[in-house]
């Protein structure tokens, strides 16, 4: 071997090493024999250099897994001898392997096992048990090996391949899963009772002295008991031992988990009945189940783990003899299931919430049996009572959380709460009555008490109250209305949160989950509107958009919108003493002398739009709307006055970005309060339109500045796509302008997301905008055929993304010009242009492999044949559509890269389809003589097949085309 490539081997060699040692193991590899080499490293010893070990293995499992096949059987044979060899050498050691190298060992003898156990070496387990005998490190081997085995052959975690899934990924004629399945049905027939044996052995003999292997072999159990008799570890000799596992603490752990697999396997309902009950009898008479005594908290989750295997273990057993109509068994199951929800409870309500989810699974399952009960008994709600109290506590925070910086466990909590949730929601479709009971007595006792509670408490007695909402749900929010009894208590509930002061609590957890909850119930305030000043209050001071943490007045401003949005008819005589309170938060403030606003740009542009909509939808006529409009928004056009003459002036181009920011926030926060408008209407009847033509005047000419541009253009954009739905045709002459400027030295993003605009005015205003789009339509192409002619670096997989996207867009403008009605726009282009244009489209339909252009490409073809394919149509279109249109609809689906299988693909034949049947529709026996005559022939189709294709392109129903297109491809691409 390579020695100087070895070095490379070892973890702390340098990079040039490192590169020689992989470009070494790359060829050893592709080589024929170079294998041998490292086999016979192996078989005697050659090396000690534990990373030289691992790599003659890796070089080993390269071959056996990939070019196994391709081998004599002298070299299978030399395989085998390799590892019974160096097998044997490891039973006499005086050192064990590192870990790492036994490992890849074990997968290396898993890899020989599977491609020989069925046929050259049917005695492997044998083999292996006779050289490990009762040797420490030779059963250490021996247990690893049958783990690898497990993963190869039968551990759901590892994906298998089946031939038919994807063939292509998988060419080996032999079915791996059919494969896998003989190998367990051979083990079943032939060692699998000797391999138990030899695990009983090991047990016996290793649990005093070894604890090591005797979690390995524990851990084998667990993993084979799944598929073999169940007979053969379900006996009493082996779960005495389990047992006494149990009660070692080095063992139990890998004891309770090996217990666990053997109540998981699938059985017969009664005997899994029995096998659970007799389990537990000897765990509960073993003092297992006081919980209570027991200290170690990583053996209690592995515990509880088993109990929720056993509670849904019985619960499946329950469910199917429910189906099969044995009652009598059931009921006997039942109540097995209901002798274990004490223990159930105990581990529910445990401090350590590893051991608390662990059970949710069997207290879920549980729930769901007594919904399907037409009556509890006592027994039973008491039980629901249990399982509802332990959900409250464990509802409540900890000490130790940390609220301003949430890490691992913090999110570990986070979701466990989501469980706590479902469990809380199943408990309502159970007992209703009951939780809203529970919940308002917990609510009342503590949130009328607040100042002397604990935050946990008072902020898990609002959070109730909030779930609630989901727990109980009722149709468009209607909570107050209905069921008296429920009503009247989330009203009493709700009227307690509002007036108790508890807003003023100093933690942000409770003062987010009041937002929360008073956003969430917003219907409460319409049958109570007097709590709307205290909530309104809370909003606005130090509790809420002023509140000292910043991730309360960030949610807050959602909340406070969300508020006022729901609200608005309540919301008239607030409005001006509301606005007047927020109007410091309204200020355009970019960051100058460390000054730092107390919202940040995306919460402002909340309070925005609720300043916009609390405007909007008041009673105030229409000369006092459109003053406070005024009033809102004439600060803002100021400031960006100033902004923009300090950015064309600013050299520094840090400065430059935060001042095109400032200037793109006061074009958003403008935007944002258009969105009370709905249409036109609204703004007219508001008086507010000259307002925000006032806006445009202010904003357009920013399109000008030479720096920043694409923040600036993007920004402004975004406005104009707004006022083109407030202020319809008032804003057309805006239009002409700002396209010339954004149409400036463009970037193929500049493109894309302008043409978006230019299809929202084109679809809005049809004809009115005819003469400005036939002005645009070839300057507008033009600089889109720029962007996509500009050579891009072959690997830039960004630029080949954006140019596709840019084609996307270039389609779906054509698309809304020429379905619009617009078709004029293009043919007034001259001849030459036009050309291009059809050209262009031909091009998106055939040559890019993109399903999504092509589909488009393909209306806008059918879209030109209906208007321009007839008789009357435009010089020579009808010549354009049988060389160039009639081919694309072949050549297209012909493709290698158009792909049948593919739902986008199959909508683009599908509208290729349509193309075909238009022109046949517009040209008739025209189009089936050239379709018969000339076409078809000289793709070598055949005359039958020519035939059909005529005759179903004359039927009436264009479904049947669209059927035999994909089978007609289908046929042809054989």
């Amino acid at each position: 071997m390579d020695e100087l490539a070895l070095l490379g081997l070892n973890p702390n060699a340098d990079g040039d090493h490192r590169q020689r040692a992989l470009t070494y193991f790359e060829q050893l590899k592709v080589s024929q024999d170079a294998w041998q080499v490292c086999a016979e490293s192996l078989a005697k010893g050659i090396y000690s250099d534990d990373h030289v070990k691992f790599f003659c293995f890796q070089v080993m499992e390269h071959q056996i897994k990939f070019k196994y096949s391709e081998l004599t059987a002298n070299q299978h044979q030399l395989i085998r001898e390799t590892l019974v060899t160096w097998l044997q050498a490891q039973t006499q050691s005086s050192q064990a392997e590192k870990t790492f190298i036994r490992n890849k060992a074990a997968q290396v003898f898993a890899l020989v096992f599977v491609a020989e156990y069925l046929t050259k070496w049917p005695k492997f387990f044998f083999d292996i048990l006779s050289i490990v005998g009762l040797n420490p490190r030779g059963i250490d081997l021996y247990l690893r090996i049958l783990m690898a085995i497990d993963a190869e052959v039968v551990d759901r975690d590892v994906v298998h391949t089946q031939e038919g899934i994807f063939p292509e990924a998988n060419p080996i004629p032999l079915q791996e899963a059919r494969r896998n399945t003989l190998i367990k049905d051979t083990m079943r027939e032939q060692c699998i009772p000797s391999l138990v044996e030899s695990w009983y052995q090991i047990l016996q003999t290793s649990q005093q002295t070894n604890s090591e292997v005797t979690c390995q072999c524990l851990e084998v159990i667990g993993a084979y008991v799944s598929w073999i008799d169940l007979s053969l570890i379900a006996n009493d000799r082996f779960i005495n031992i389990l047992l006494s596992h149990m009660s070692i603490e080095v063992l139990r752990e890998e004891a309770c988990d090996c217990l666990f697999e053997i109540v998981n396997k699938g059985m017969d309902p009664i005997d899994k009945t029995k096998l659970v009950e007799s389990l537990c009898q000897v765990l509960q008479s073993s003092g297992f189940f006081n919980i209570d005594q027991e200290e170690d908290v990583d053996f209690l989750a592995r515990f509880s783990k088993l109990v929720n295997g056993m509670g849904q273990s019985l619960i499946i057993s329950w469910t199917k003899l429910v189906k099969s109509g044995d009652l009598k068994s059931a009921q006997e199951t039942l109540q097995s299931i209901e002798t274990k929800v004490p223990l159930m409870l105990r581990l529910l309500v445990h401090e350590d919430d590893d051991i608390s989810t662990n059970i949710v699974g069997f207290c879920y399952d549980y729930l769901q049996i007594l919904k399907q009960l037409t009556l509890l008994s006592d027994e039973q709600k008491v039980n629901v009572e249990g399982i509802m109290l332990a959900v409250i506590k464990k509802l409540t925070f900890d000490e130790e959380y940390n609220f301003e910086n949430e890490g691992e466990d913090e999110a570990m909590f986070v979701e466990y709460r989501k469980q706590l949730k479902l469990l809380l929601d199943r408990l309502a479709q159970v007992s209703p009555e009951l939780l809203l009971a529970s919940v308002q007595r917990v609510f009342n006792t503590t949130v009328q008490n607040w100042q002397s509670k604990p935050f946990m408490e008072v902020e898990v007695a609002i959070r109730l109250l909030y779930m609630l909402g989901e727990a109980l749900p009722v149709a468009h929010g209607a909570h107050f209305s209905g069921d008296i009894a429920k009503a009247s208590a989330l009203q009493d509930m709700m009227r307690t949160l509002v007036t108790s002061g508890v807003s003023a609590y100093q933690h942000t957890s409770v003062t987010l989950e009041f937002f929360e909850t008073v956003v969430r119930y917003e219907k409460f305030f319409s049958v109570e509107p007097q709590q709307i000043p205290h909530v309104l209050m809370a909003f606005l001071d130090q509790r809420g958009l002023r509140h000292p943490n910043p991730k309360v007045r960030s949610r807050t401003s959602y909340l406070f919108s969300r508020f006022v949005k729901s609200l608005n008819r309540q919301m008239n005589t607030f409005i001006e003493d509301i606005l007047n309170r927020i109007q410091d938060l309204l200020e355009l403030s970019p960051p100058e002398n460390g000054f730092h606003a107390l919202l940040s740009s995306d919460d402002q542009l909340f309070i925005f739009e609720a300043a916009g909509v609390l405007i909007v939808n008041s009673e105030f006529p229409a000369e006092r709307k459109w003053l406070l409009m005024r009033k809102l928004l004439n600060p803002l056009l100021e400031k960006f006055k100033i902004v923009l003459e300090k950015l064309v002036m600013e050299q520094n181009e840090e400065r430059q970005v935060v001042l095109a920011d400032c200037l793109n926030h006061a074009v958003g926060f403008v935007s944002r309060t258009s969105k009370a408008f709905s249409n036109k209407q609204t703004v007219k009847q508001c008086g507010c339109s000259e307002v925000y033509l006032d806006c445009l005047r202010t904003f357009l000419p920013v399109l000008s500045c030479p720096l920043q541009k694409d923040v600036l253009r993007s920004g402004v954009r975004t406005f104009l796509h707004r006022m083109i739905i407030c202020l319809e045709e008032e804003v057309l002459p805006f239009i002409p302008s700002a396209s010339e400027h954004m149409l400036k030295d463009c970037e193929a993003k500049d493109l894309q997301e302008f043409i978006p605009l230019m299809n929202q005015i084109t679809a809005k205003f049809k004809t009115q905008v005819s003469p400005f789009l036939q002005q645009v339509f070839m300057p507008l192409l033009q600089a889109i055929f720029e962007v996509l002619v500009r050579p891009a670096e072959e690997n830039d997989q960004s630029a080949a993304l954006e140019k596709q996207m840019l084609r996307r867009s270039y389609f779906a403008f054509l698309q809304t010009v020429s379905g619009s009605g617009m078709s004029e726009v293009i043919a007034n282009q001259g001849a030459e242009n036009v050309e291009r244009v059809l050209v262009t489209v031909i091009q998106g339909a055939v040559e890019y492999p993109d399903p999504i252009a092509q589909k488009t490409c393909f209306i806008i073809l059918s879209k030109l044949v209906e208007l321009w394919g007839g008789k009357d149509g435009p010089p020579g279109f009808a010549d354009f559509m049988y060389k160039n249109i009639v081919p694309a609809c072949f050549l297209a689906p012909l493709k290698p890269t158009f792909d049948l299988s593919d739902a986008q693909t199959v909508l683009a034949l599908s509208e290729c389809a349509v193309t075909i049947k238009t022109i046949h529709l517009k040209r008739g026996l025209e189009c089936i003589q050239y379709l018969q005559q000339e076409y078809l022939p000289s793709l070598q189709v055949a005359p039958e097949i020519i035939l059909e294709f005529c005759q179903v392109l004359q039927q009436p129903d264009a479904k049947m085309l669209k059927s035999y297109l994909k089978v007609f491809f289908q046929r042809a691409k054989l």
